[in-house]
């Protein structure tokens, strides 16, 4: 793999770019690939989303995922396993069949500015390596977030001095290392809520681990698991049960730059800034007073000229997020699928709308635009959009693998952080004809009401036995004639 190839490991970075992305692009261009077999065999792991089937091959049916696609004999293994069919249907099976794995490798993501969560974070560390794990007198090596090393509340020289084994086990994560080194991670936890879960997914930019997270934070659509309950949690997953895996579709969205004067035969347009996106893009006027105008494509098609405040690319797991916010559709996470939400559209038939998620989507802002656009990558990385740059959406072929909870987890945390479906009141049932005392006796209650005399008294719904002869005939059996406005 030549160095070029292995920039785009991660997000590309701007002189306007943040630090981070500085740190990252000088780790991977110090990369020595001829050093050893093994830095070979990490790159190689990142280039290939077979991965998955590296870490998942019992959990994983590859046999009839090229059964689906017989009627192609052209495609190749390699080639099948970038589609977003094959991803689907891994995603499928992941789901069914609980994965039995040894996890010997778990790093812990947490907010090492929030006090409690780093008293939390050191009492699951300590309880990691001193629960005995496969066979060992101890547990298993964990990675903490390397701003934790000189915590005092994190106490690591005290955690240290329980077993002289411990120096070894205990380990500190970067995100250098989670960018070059995916695969040292067996499991990956998070406490916090859904913005620690967002972080992580910019932390895995291409190979992701799979994702536990503990709900510890504001909101908690992503965050299924209660801390509570971890040490259950962790030994049914850690044991005989495994986990249940569900891929988690992602957006790969790459910023090109044009170029005015370029050079004859050369492109006009040069690949900037590249993000993979678990939640959605955004793409807003930003401080301009005008309306934007943006060039919508659809697999190079021209769709539409987009005129409003700004639109929103999200994923079915971004749709409880700003899309939602902005009148979007709640979309299962496993329905494959491209949100399209208007931001404020100046047309009211410009309505929010799901796209195939096979589908390439462009946005250009055109050379003879008012103004600029900014694009926001999962509330990260605000760049703007000069006229001439365009930005791509397209399914990434590098998913977010989430544990499940339980099946029904996604309805869960709607009825639990926007109380969906919930109603103030429940409607009152019949007291019915008998009624319970204290004491224990019944005694009947009964209706006051005469409905055989009074007919002006009777219930006016209809009759569970359907129409019926006698009184409960309906008016036009009857013969009344109804008067018509």
């Amino acid at each position: 793999m030549d160095s070029e190839n292995s920039k785009a490991v991660a997000p590309k970075t701007t002189a306007s770019g943040s630090f981070a992305h500085a740190r990252l692009a000088e780790a991977l261009s110090e990369l020595d690939l001829d050093s050893s077999e093994m830095t070979v065999s990490k790159m190689a792991a990142l280039a290939s989303p077979c991965f998955y089937h590296k870490k998942f091959d019992k959990a994983v049916n590859l046999e009839k995922v090229l059964d689906e696609m017989a009627e192609d004999d052209t495609i190749s293994h390699s080639r099948l396993m970038q589609t977003a069919t094959s991803v689907r249907e891994i995603a499928k099976q992941l789901q069914r069949r609980p994965i039995k794995m040894a996890v010997r490798n778990i790093m812990i993501v947490t907010k090492a500015r929030d006090n409690e969560l780093v008293h939390l974070t050191r009492q699951l560390a300590e309880w990691l390596l001193c629960t005995p794990r496969y066979g060992s007198d101890v547990g298993v090596n964990v990675y903490v977030d390397h701003k934790l090393r000189k915590s005092k509340r994190f106490d690591m020289p005290s955690l240290l001095a329980k077993d002289e084994r411990f120096h070894d086990m205990l380990r500190f994560w970067t995100p250098e290392l989670c960018w070059t080194s995916p695969e040292k991670f067996d499991l990956v936890l998070t406490l916090g809520g859904d913005g620690t879960v967002l972080f992580t997914s910019w932390l895995f930019q291409r190979i992701v681990p799979p994702i536990l997270s503990f709900s510890l934070g504001s909101l908690g659509f992503l965050t299924n698991f209660e801390f509570a309950q971890h040490q259950n949690a962790l030994n049914k997953i850690m044991g005989d049960a495994g986990m249940r895996v569900n891929l988690r579709m992602r957006f790969t969205c790459t910023v090109y730059r044009y170029q005015k004067h370029a050079a004859p035969g050369a492109p006009q347009h040069i690949e900037a800034e590249q993000f993979e996106v678990l939640n959605e893009l955004v793409i807003d006027r930003g401080p301009s007073p005008y309306v934007s105008q943006l060039e919508l494509y659809g697999d190079n098609n021209l769709l539409t000229v987009v005129q409003a405040d700004g639109c929103i690319f999200s994923t079915p797991t971004g749709s409880t997020a700003y899309s939602l916010s902005a009148g979007g559709s709640l979309v299962h996470p496993d329905i494959p699928a491209i949100l399209l939400t208007p931001i404020c559209p100046h047309t009211l038939s410009f309505r929010p709308m799901l796209l195939n998620d096979s589908m390439l989507l462009r946005v250009a802002v055109p050379r003879n635009s008012r103004a600029t656009a900014y694009c926001a990558f999962d509330g990260k990385g605000r760049v703007e959009l000069r006229q001439g740059d365009h930005v791509t959406i397209a399914a990434s072929q590098y998913p977010f693998p989430t544990v499940l909870s339980q099946p029904t987890e996604w309805f869960d945390s709607l009825s639990r952080t926007l109380r969906w479906n919930n109603r103030g009141a429940q409607q009152k049932a019949w007291d019915g004809d008998e009624k319970e005392d204290e004491d224990g006796t019944t005694k009947d209650t009964g209706f006051d009401i005469d409905f055989d005399n009074d007919e002006a008294d009777r219930d006016s719904g209809y009759s569970a036995e359907g129409s019926i002869t006698g009184d409960r005939e309906s008016p036009i059996r009857k013969g009344i004639v109804l008067p018509f406005p």
